[in-house]
């Protein structure tokens, strides 16, 4: 594996509590504000990503992460900005090159697309995509993608938008290539598709317990050996929900209302059985899949995890919802100056 201490990043969603107007949309506006204050912190505190989910509902403020990401770009100096996803089963290669090659050169060469299919199904309706061509889609579009990132003029014939002869796609990026990071939930395909293209990977442990993963890892790693790729070099990363406090019980008080409340919206849509408290509390165990306590907790899991994977990133996906906005920076703060070099010394 990568032999350099492992990358640190923030991801979120960017959880808003839904205005319900055609404009005026003052909770929208306060959330985006935040979520530009909040990576301004992260990169002031030395974290090395910060990652924008890409969805189309009323309870998430990002549907354009790249815009949102430019905007950031421009009061950070160092911290890496990605997707986390852009949807690209539901979007078109050509302008979600375009969009990160613009953000790429506003952020002077910082700029990664984390691609993938998306753990909602809003977008494709709403873009004219059929949900049974929902894995076609993103291989189709990830071949084209990847084409476009390696030449500066392409020819491309498939199956869901029309072909392009020898056209220049424009502009492009400061970086010799754009990095693409494939997200993936658990399925054994996904991992192998990966492994195959050489391409890094970030697994979302938002459900089951870690060690549940590193058979789906594996996969991911005997793939790319297979297709005769240099697994030492193979980029890994993790993806957990987190929360950090002084004290655990105290961050365990506070970031339950939130998590619980968001769970159950989702799972209502999805049939799952409400969350209970001591539900919550057996995932937070040292083995468990959320990231919630002290900051030796948080530590001591994230390379707990690391012993597992062999991963070389960890993103800490962070929810905004009843907890107060500086409590959330507060806990952004301590996973940079408390957490961050702690994880760097173990695995560096």
């Amino acid at each position: 594996m990568n032999k350099e201490a492992m990358e640190l990043g923030i991801s979120t969603f960017g959880e808003v509590t839904p205005d319900g107007l055609s404009g005026n949309a003052i909770n929208a506006h306060l959330r985006m504000q935040e979520l530009i204050a909040e990576a301004k912190l992260a990169d002031e505190v030395g974290l090395d990503v910060f990652a924008l989910g890409e969805h189309h509902r009323p309870d998430y403020v990002i549907s354009a992460p790249e815009v949102a990401l430019a905007a950031i770009a421009a009061v950070t100096k160092h911290i890496k900005l990605s997707s986390s996803v852009t949807v690209l089963s539901s979007a078109d290669p050509v302008r979600t090159y375009q969009n990160f090659a613009t953000l790429d050169l506003v952020s002077n060469g910082r700029a990664e697309i984390m691609a993938g299919r998306g753990s909602f199904i809003e977008s494709f309706p709403l873009f004219g995509y059929h949900l049974n061509e929902y894995d076609e889609l993103f291989t189709e579009k990830l071949d084209m993608l990847l084409q476009i990132i390696k030449e500066e003029k392409i020819s491309w014939k498939g199956q869901f938008r029309a072909p392009l002869h020898n056209q220049g796609i424009y502009p492009r990026t400061l970086q010799d290539q754009l990095p693409v990071w494939i997200a993936v939930g658990g399925t054994p395909a996904s991992a192998v598709r990966a492994g195959t293209l050489n391409l890094p990977m970030t697994v979302a442990m938002l459900g089951g317990k870690p060690a549940q993963f590193v058979p789906f890892i594996e996969l991911f790693r005997n793939a790319a050996e297979k297709a005769g790729h240099n697994v030492e070099l193979l980029q890994l990363a993790a993806n957990g929900h987190m929360y950090i406090a002084e004290d655990a019980e105290q961050a365990a008080d506070e970031f339950w209302p939130t998590y619980s409340k968001m769970m159950n919206r989702i799972g209502k849509e999805r049939g799952w059985q409400p969350i209970t408290r001591e539900q919550y509390e057996y995932m937070r165990l040292p083995d468990g899949p959320l990231f919630v306590g002290s900051p030796q907790q948080i530590v001591d899991k994230i390379l707990y995890v690391h012993g597992l994977f062999k991963n070389t990133r960890f993103l800490a996906q962070t929810i905004a919802g009843d907890i107060p906005h500086e409590k959330l920076l507060r806990s952004i703060e301590l996973f940079g100056k408390e957490v961050a070099p702690a994880v760097r010394s173990a695995t560096a």
